[in-house]
């Protein structure tokens, strides 16, 4: 199986298109189930602005809340919707289980959906030892028609993927890169200096987006990037381009923003700013997860309508100038 995969054409393209700025999609729901217009326009919009990857039903997407007729709907639609545009974005599926061999019957159900590859995160609860992760995303590796990022959040799975295993999966050449949310700066940067060329690492940790790209990593997965998405993607254009101040400055603007949107637990947040500018119709999240609260709501409308005042007036001068 690993010579075959070492072959395959969609290895090397994923592995090509894994830089810049990823957005984790939300997934838009009203009355308990999936809201297909929202759902379209968030795509039409995004599609138009500077990122460079759509992650569907990972953490952000409520993606363990979906299920399998959901998921392939979701992909369908999305994928569908890209379509209208003249514009190629690459699709990763989020995937996130215990049980190896569910998450193999899982990647052989959604071997032939129109993605470009996976997103999976760790296996929550059951914190296998270092030999058991890298046995488990070995065998998903080897099982899997479409390439692998991997999924580095310790503080969700309660076990973190140590720098030598992922240097030992980095290996595979069906593992073509992680999201970095592993929370330390120093095991990332020891990561950044010691993986094999070609394995790319985009981080995932909203409010050290600028600490990761300066550090080198290849790009970022933010869910803060549904909202300010231009600004976002203009923090690294400017670092890539020397102007590291003028990157800073762009960050400093968006920083508070990153914590607001985490004040309490995401996706949430980010559906009620979505839903009160109109890009999506209703702001429901599915239980376990509850809508913000009364207090949140309200700094969330005040950031909103300053934000929209900051940008009115920012176009009014340009106009004028």
């Amino acid at each position: 199986m690993t010579n075959a995969i070492s072959s395959h054409p969609e290895s090397s393209h994923l592995r090509s298109l894994l830089h810049g700025l990823w957005l984790p999609l939300i997934t838009p729901f009203c009355d308990g189930v999936v809201d297909e217009v929202s759902l379209r326009r968030l795509v039409r919009h995004y599609a138009g602005l500077p990122i460079d990857g759509l992650i569907l039903a990972a953490t952000s997407g409520e993606g363990l809340t979906l299920g399998m007729a959901e998921l392939e709907w979701i992909v369908a639609v999305t994928r569908e919707t890209l379509g209208e545009g003249r514009r190629y974005l690459p699709i990763c599926l989020g995937l996130a289980g215990s049980h190896t061999i569910k998450m193999c019957h899982t990647l052989d159900e959604t071997a032939g959906w129109p993605i470009d590859g996976y997103l999976i995160s760790s296996p929550y609860y059951s914190r296998p030892s270092q030999r058991g992760l890298i046995r488990h995303f070995t065998l998903l590796a080897d099982h899997a028609s479409w390439p692998v990022m991997l999924y580095n959040i310790p503080y969700r799975a309660g076990v973190n993927l140590e720098n030598e295993t992922l240097l030992e999966l980095a290996r595979h050449p069906n593992i073509v890169g992680m999201k970095d949310c592993g929370a330390n700066r120093a095991q990332s940067i020891d990561l950044l200096r010691r993986r094999p060329p070609g394995f790319r690492i985009l981080t995932g940790e909203d409010a050290e987006y600028f600490d990761a790209l300066s550090d080198g990593a290849d790009g970022a997965i933010l869910l803060s990037a549904h909202i300010e998405t231009a600004a976002f993607a203009a923090v690294r254009t400017l670092l890539k381009q020397g102007e590291s101040d003028a990157a800073r400055a762009c960050w400093e603007s968006l920083s508070d923003l990153t914590r607001l949107l985490f004040a309490e637990p995401s996706p949430a947040p980010a559906k009620y700013w979505l839903a009160r500018t109109g890009l999506i119709d209703s702001a429901e999240v599915r239980l376990p997860m509850v809508e913000v609260s009364h207090d949140l709501a309200a700094i969330l409308d005040a950031e909103i309508a300053r934000r929209a005042g900051h940008l009115s007036g920012r176009q009014k001068s340009d106009f004028m100038t």
